[in-house]
């Protein structure tokens, strides 16, 4: 009995496969619950996230349920909303055609 009960186990620490990529939604919560099942090594987490993603599969729970639930899992090192700027380089458009007439005096002239 006692074999039963941990080859249950194990197999619930299993990822689960049950992804739908032509329902968007939870394409997207899927995802989510792939990144974090992969960096979490805690077995009770890996546990409570295959019963969020069932119960979303199953629809026992909407997404903003889901997401509540599994949000102790996603933070990690301080902010969870961070996000990297790029730099965008601007120019006027004088510079711009002084620039570009310049580069093109410059192809004629090459030969």
């Amino acid at each position: 009995m006692s074999e039963e009960s941990g080859n249950n186990e194990s197999a619930s620490l299993e990822k689960l496969l049950i992804d739908n990529p032509l329902d968007f939604r939870f394409h997207a919560a899927y995802l989510t619950y792939s990144n974090i099942y992969d960096k979490t090594t805690d077995p009770e987490a890996k546990k409570q996230l295959n019963q969020n993603v069932m119960a979303l599969q199953k629809n026992q729970i909407d997404y903003e349920t889901f997401y509540r639930n599994i949000s102790q899992y996603r933070a990690e090192g301080g902010s969870q909303y961070h996000y990297d700027r790029t730099f965008i380089k601007t120019q006027r458009k004088r510079d711009w055609r002084k620039d570009a007439q310049k580069q093109e005096r410059n192809r004629r002239h090459r030969k």
